[in-house]
């Protein structure tokens, strides 16, 4: 079983920065992404990193290109906690950004931003950007 619980959300202004961790409670599975929910919208992939066997801090990150450049996925194995660094903040990135975990081996580019192929979900925590 897995437990995520996100922290860090918070207001913003527009161009200002934000942390967020979600930290795992037993196996992290074999991905960890983040996704968001904007105001009336659909839950969208954001970031992901590969967690499995072999993994390093660093891990293979894969975006969203609506936040290249800006966003940065992170993991640091010793605590059993992911983080997304979210730098340049526009009034878009407002939302509610949940962390997620999979068990699949092996996904492709299009599957890590996937939400269906996510078992293991956080509450979310919420984002929002003022212009």
């Amino acid at each position: 079983q897995v437990e995520l619980v996100e922290s860090g959300g918070g207001s913003v202004q527009s161009g200002g920065s934000l942390r967020l961790s979600c930290a795992a409670s037993g196996s992290r599975g074999n991905y960890m992404g983040w996704f968001r929910r904007p105001p009336g919208q659909a839950r969208e992939g954001v970031a992901s990193i590969y967690t499995g066997p072999g993994c390093t801090d660093a891990g293979s990150p894969v975006y969203a290109d609506s936040v290249k450049g800006r966003f940065t996925i992170s993991q640091d194995n010793a605590k059993n906690t992911v983080y997304l660094q979210m730098n340049s903040l526009k009034p878009e990135d407002t939302a509610m950004y949940y962390c997620a975990a999979s068990s699949y081996r092996a996904m492709t580019y299009e599957q890590v931003l996937d939400t269906t192929t996510y078992q293991y979900w956080g509450q979310g925590t919420q984002v929002t950007v003022s212009s």
